[in-house]
């Protein structure tokens, strides 16, 4: 299952950058293994191969700087802090409010400290199996996003959290949203005024092509993931899928379960919808709100966004709809006659 899931990365990354025409300018490229993914990062210009540089290694530090599993990382001091407070900086602050505003607004479908079951399941190493009703019950009683401390000290640049003892937090959510984001921030301090960046299932622009069109960014197909369901053609922006078709597992009565879990029930969702892309200015929000869309479901992610807006989406469901939103639809292009296009008002 690695093997196809790396080879679909691949496949989508070949097609993102033809769509992603050079015009005059000279295209400098870097690919990279990191946050468990392969990226793709294409900018153009003069200023290139130094803002590249610079994205990589923001890439690079947060990747250290999150992973729960690495003694070093910050991550992992804030999950075996015994419930003191650690210091951090202002990007996993950021990342914490962000994906915080999204758990409130969406009824706790985005819940950061979901982390141990994450593992129960066994997504983190890949030694699946389905955790007895008991020991979800358990877990469940130490997931509670709001249970979290965070406070500014002067001057905003850190902060202090503090995560109740026993409570582990994941940023798997909202990671690739960060890294994107602030590697193009390194793009454009770097004199880099037209870029992609491929995160998996991340994409992040930095302003148009060279040549002043949109960007075609691919919507791939859960269904069939060497396929795509349509294109969006968009200027600069982050665009962000998720879904249950990325990592998943069949147990041995042949039931399959995803990586995406619901915090109120600590079970991997199954309410229909295969993926949800989400178009929005900032790319945490773009993460954060991807995984709350799957969660939610289809009627609870309409009245989400309907309600609050503030970003535009693509959802894709189990019995071939592709639902976009209003502000999408001179955008969007369906692609695939194995769908049929219903726009969300």
């Amino acid at each position: 299952m690695k093997s196809k899931k790396m080879l679909c990365l691949l496949l989508s990354l070949c097609l993102l950058l033809p769509l992603a025409a050079c015009g005059n300018s000279e295209a400098h490229e870097r690919q990279l293994f990191s946050m468990d993914t392969i990226m793709s990062l294409t900018a153009y210009g003069r200023n290139a191969e130094a803002g590249l540089d610079s994205a990589v290694g923001v890439i690079n530090s947060l990747d250290a700087m999150l992973d729960p599993e690495s003694s070093t990382s910050e991550a992992y001091k804030l999950n075996h802090s015994g419930g003191e407070s650690v210091a951090v900086n202002g990007q996993i602050a950021e990342m914490i409010n962000t994906a915080y505003g999204v758990y409130e607004l969406s009824g706790g479908a985005l819940d950061l400290t979901i982390y141990p079951l994450v593992k129960a399941w066994g997504f983190v190493d890949a030694n699946y199996r389905v955790p007895t009703e008991e020991e979800i019950d358990s877990l469940l009683e130490q997931v509670g996003f709001s249970r979290l401390g965070i406070t500014a000290l002067s001057g905003g640049e850190t902060y202090l959290v503090s995560v109740p003892d026993g409570m582990e937090l994941s940023f798997a959510s909202v990671a690739k949203g960060c890294a994107s984001k602030y590697a193009v921030s390194a793009l454009r301090s770097a004199g880099v005024e037209s870029a992609i960046l491929s995160l998996g299932g991340n994409v992040q622009t930095l302003g148009v092509k060279p040549d002043g069109s949109n960007w075609n960014i691919a919507i791939q197909d859960p269904v069939n993931t060497e396929g795509y369901a349509g294109i969006l053609s968009l200027g600069e922006c982050a665009v962000v899928t998720s879904g249950g078709y990325q990592r998943y597992f069949y147990s041995e009565d042949n039931v399959r379960y995803s990586h995406i879990i619901d915090p109120s029930t600590g079970v991997p969702v199954d309410n229909g919808i295969l993926s949800a892309t989400i178009v929005a200015s900032d790319g945490v929000l773009a993460d954060a709100l991807s995984t709350a869309m799957c969660v939610l479901g289809e009627d609870e992610a309409e009245d989400y966004y309907l309600t609050n807006g503030g970003f535009e989406m693509v959802l894709i469901t189990d019995d071939n709809r592709v639902l976009v939103t209003y502000g999408l639809m001179d955008a969007f292009e369906l692609t695939n006659s194995s769908y049929t296009l219903e726009i969300i008002r």
